[in-house]
This record gives C-alpha cells, sequence and structure tokens, in this order.
C-alpha cells in the first residue's frame, strides 16, 4: 500500500493476529508500546481475535490499522494506526509499535509512521496530527522528534511503570510542518 526505504505499509490481515498476540504478550513490547498497560497486555488469543474482528472493519475516513513489513524481507515487524479522524477540525492521532525487538532502533518504526503522516497529510488534507508516549520511552521521543513533531506538553508522573512515575509526552505537527519537510 505505502512503500519507504525500509518498510512497507499494507492492509490488515487477519493472519496478522497472530503476530499481534506474540507481542501483546512481551513484557518489552508491552512496557515501551503502552507503558506496562495491562489493558494492552498479556492477552489471549481469544482476546486479540475479537479486537481482530473490530480492526478489521474500520472505516478509513475514521480510523485504520496497518501491518509494518520489513522491505527487504516480506517480514510482519509491527504495526502503524491513525485513530480519532477528526475532518471538521483536521486533526487525528497516530500510533507505531515495532514488535519485533531485533527491528528496534534501526529506522523502521520511524519510517512507519512517516509513512502514516504522509498519507493524512496528503490523502485527507489534515491540519494537525498528533502522538504521545511515556519519557521512558526514549526512542520513541527521538524518533517523533527526528520526523518534525514537537513536543507540545507533559502530563506530569500520569504514568506508572513497574513501580516508578513517568511522565505522558504529548507531541503535535503542524501541516505546514510537514509541508516545509517534503
Amino acid at each position: 500500500m505505502f512503500e519507504g526505504k525500509l518498510v512497507r505499509l499494507r492492509a490488515l490481515r487477519a493472519e496478522d493476529a497472530e503476530h499481534h498476540l506474540r507481542w501483546r504478550n512481551d513484557p518489552e513490547v508491552v512496557r515501551l508500546a503502552a507503558a506496562g498497560d495491562p489493558c494492552f497486555g498479556p492477552v489471549t488469543a481469544e482476546a486479540v481475535g475479537l479486537g481482530f474482528d473490530t480492526m478489521l472493519r474500520l472505516f478509513p475516513r475514521e480510523s485504520a490499522v496497518f501491518t509494518v513489513e520489513d522491505l527487504a524481507d516480506g517480514r510482519v515487524i509491527g504495526m502503524a494506526d491513525y485513530r480519532d479522524l477528526d475532518p471538521a477540525n483536521g486533526v487525528a492521532t497516530l500510533g507505531v509499535t515495532i514488535g519485533e525487538r531485533e527491528y528496534w532502533g534501526r529506522g523502521h518504526g520511524a519510517e512507519a509512521l512517516g509513512l502514516v503522516v504522509d498519507h493524512l497529510f496528503g490523502a485527507y488534507g489534515l491540519n494537525r496530527l498528533e502522538l504521545d508516549t511515556w519519557s521512558g520511552n526514549d526512542r520513541a521521543v527521538r524518533a517523533f522528534t527526528r520526523l518534525g513533531f514537537r513536543e507540545e506538553g507533559r502530563r506530569r508522573s500520569a504514568v506508572l511503570v513497574a513501580g516508578e512515575r513517568y511522565d505522558r509526552v504529548l507531541f503535535g505537527m503542524l501541516r505546514e510542518e510537514w509541508a516545509a519537510r517534503v
């Protein structure tokens, strides 16, 4: 569907559920992707299946989940999504998770997110994109910043991970900032 130098984003398929199940039961993926949120994992195959039924029926004018494949070998390595697309205000929320640990820190997640950014600003003409992470996820903070997202605020001490408090870090990018980079 969308291709970069490292990754391809394609539509979600039912068989991708097995990858999501593995990632959501990997404690380190859960820690980084969701700050250890127990709603993200661990989960059963049945719970992932129910969630997948919903994700496979998403209406692209509101939200979508893409599968991230490594371009070199076609391996499924993660997911990228957008949600809460508000055409009246021109805003959407993004996310990305690289579930295969050997691909961490190599630029795959940043490129996948960049492809979603290009798609939303290009195809939907949105004015603003936003996302967040927690202050302990240094790789995400660096990737978002490199892509041109700006830190817009923090919810201090809003995330509890393994008994320690972290900030929720909020990022945004405006259409004109994206246009200046392209």
